[in-house]
């Protein structure tokens, strides 16, 4: 973009429809698409951090359950 596009977009205030899809479209030239190999091996390590959360705090509440247990009863 141009300075001259810039003062135009500033002056302009409003959303226009068809500017706005082909910004939209540029950006979308500019994004990365990860390759198949990589979106695997990245979904599986997200899954697996959650399920070593889960399983941490799940862990923790029985804790907190045992003891709440030993001390209240």
């Amino acid at each position: 973009m141009t300075k001259k596009d810039i003062e135009e977009k500033q002056a302009k205030p409003g959303l226009n429809p068809s500017e706005f899809v082909k910004e939209t479209k540029e950006e979308f030239a500019k994004v990365v698409w990860p390759d198949r190999q990589q979106l695997i091996s990245e979904s599986a390590a997200v899954i697996l951090m959650v399920a070593l959360s889960a399983l941490s705090i799940s862990l923790i509440d029985n804790l907190f359950r045992w003891l709440s247990t030993q001390v209240f009863s």
